[in-house]
């Protein structure tokens, strides 16, 4: 969503790159870039000025540091209002002291309240409470069969009494749903409320209705983020009649330019609590206004990402398959490899979960040409081996690879790319995880346990045979009949190498004797 909008940024602050101090010029130039990139993203004019003008009154006040360049100095600025204009600071939900806490949505008709619920209600049962949906969208049709749906595949309880299809009190089946709750033991009632495709008073009395009828502990305004300042609009609207405690950004994974995300928590003066990003039930996040203004910035998201990750994996057969993977040996199967695979996929796209990383904006093509059908073809490929030759792939002969490139659909050179690829990757690991082992007994100071990596280790020196025959040395010292023994550096030798007598270094200077062909060559100059 907000690719351009990083586009333009990330133009602006490279023309300051390489400059030792900020003129009012520079500064001039970069504000009009940010002001010009702002309202490409249909970010409200009132944000937009307010964000400017702070954005170049702290540019002209910031003392330079000589910790960072001013093209840092103006993207850590930058950053600080991207966060302030985006809540400030992360809100979660309040739970009220005593169950049930009641949660009502609000919103325009197609800004995803339904789905929303269900979303919302999956990540409560995820963080082990009961929640309890509840379908008081009668006016919508096929509204109550919608939420019903959803619950299913959450997971949850759905009450709806009512058929809906206009035929039915919202009011009534809010107040219900009370005892409802209570009596089932849910922690967490969720109310799905009716929308219009605009505001009007019928919606907004609605609204106020339920409101006053179920007092509820935390009221939130769904927000399409796609349809920009109308957005904004309505949520300061609905704000002024009704009154809410939140936001709640839906279909934040699209292609609009997100105007309405920057604007929201400004214009309504209410946080940003939750984001919708994608169409699974699991693609619900909590909004962290620092996590998104880095991600505007393209300095990443990595916390949401680890967060995503501790989800998907399990920590106990994390730690087993490290250990099968830094042991040594083939303990580290295809079978380890295709699991692992498989949970990397459940976070989510590959391209996305990149696009989480640090400096992938110049990079959004590449990202966006990544195809997920790789990972099929690879599952394809280990699906049809056997067990056994999942565990070892050292008895893939040619007709088994054949076979396996038959029932996988794919060129046998597949097959052979992913075998060999695998075994390097397999090896290369295990290297590493010796090199780290062998490390530790040692002691990080004298980094004596790099072991494990064969071309960092020295060899140990060999003792080599002695020649049979005599030998000329050509140290004037040994035919000098120096002692060859090694013995104990007196007090004040250097290196452990024993100070000669006056008298040795004078004989020695004697006896010094250049080899035969450079002699030569000085003597014919």
């Amino acid at each position: 969503m907000f690719d351009t909008l990083q586009d333009r940024l990330s133009k602006a602050f490279r023309t300051l790159r390489g400059k030792g101090r900020l003129s009012d010029a520079d500064i001039d130039a970069t504000v009009g870039e940010i002001r010009v990139a702002l309202l490409e993203a249909d970010v409200n004019l009132d944000v937009v000025k307010d964000f400017v003008a702070k954005v170049r009154q702290r540019a002209e006040e910031v003392e330079l540091s000589k910790a960072i360049n001013p093209a840092q100095q103006i993207v850590k600025i930058v950053h600080e209002q991207l966060v302030e204009i985006l809540g400030g600071h992360t809100r979660n939900l309040q739970f009220s002291k005593t169950p049930p806490t009641i949660i009502m949505l609000a919103g325009l008709q197609g800004a995803g309240k339904t789905t929303l619920a269900g979303k919302l209600a999956f990540w409560l049962r995820e963080k082990g409470n009961s929640p309890l949906l509840v379908a008081a969208d009668l006016q919508r049709p096929n509204a109550v069969t919608q939420l019903q749906v959803v619950g299913r595949q959450a997971k949850v309880g759905v009450y709806a009494p009512q058929p809906g299809n206009g035929v039915g009190d919202p009011v009534a089946v809010a107040r219900q749903s009370l005892d409802i709750a209570k009596r089932h033991l849910h922690d967490v009632i969720i109310v799905d409320t009716a929308g219009r495709l605009g505001v009007d008073e019928e919606m907004l009395k609605q609204a106020a209705d339920i409101r006053d009828a179920i007092n509820p502990d935390e009221t939130l305004f769904v927000v399409d983020a796609m349809i920009g300042q109308d957005a904004v609009t309505t949520a300061r609207s609905f704000a002024e009649k009704v009154g809410f405690d939140g936001v709640v950004l839906t279909k934040l994974d699209g292609d609009a330019r997100g105007g309405a995300a920057l604007s929201v928590a400004t214009v309504t003066g209410a946080p940003i609590m939750f984001a919708s990003t994608g169409e699974k039930l699991s693609d619900f996040e909590v909004f962290h206004p620092d996590r998104m203004a880095g991600r505007i910035l393209d300095m990443g998201d990595v916390l949401t990402l680890i967060e995503q990750a501790e989800r998907q994996f399990d920590q106990e057969e994390a730690a087993k398959t490290a250990s099968k993977l830094l042991g040594g040996g083939n303990a580290f199967t295809l079978q380890d490899f295709l699991n692992q695979m498989q949970a990397v996929r459940r976070m989510g796209p590959i391209g996305k979960l990149m696009g989480m990383l640090p400096g992938m904006n110049g990079m959004s093509d590449q990202l966006a040409s990544i195809d997920d059908k790789q990972i099929d073809h690879i599952e394809a490929i280990i699906y049809s081996m056997t067990p056994a030759e999942r565990a070892d792939v050292s008895i893939l002969n040619g007709s088994r690879r054949a076979r396996i490139a038959r029932g996988a659909g794919v060129e046998v050179s597949e097959v052979n790319g992913l075998v060999n690829r695998f075994v390097e990757a397999r090896k290369m690991m295990q290297q590493l995880g010796s090199g780290m082992m062998g490390g530790l007994p040692g002691g990080m100071p004298g980094m004596g346990g790099m072991g494990g990596f064969p071309s960092m280790r020295k060899p140990k020196p060999t003792a080599k045979k002695k020649k049979s025959g005599s030998k000329v040395s050509g140290n004037p010292a040994k035919r000098a009949g120096v002692v060859e023994t090694t013995a104990p550096a007196p007090s004040g030798a250097a290196f452990g190498i024993p100070q000669a007598s006056a008298e040795e270094l004078e004989q020695a200077m004697k006896d010094f004797q250049l080899p035969s062909d450079i002699t030569r060559m000085l003597n014919n100059q």
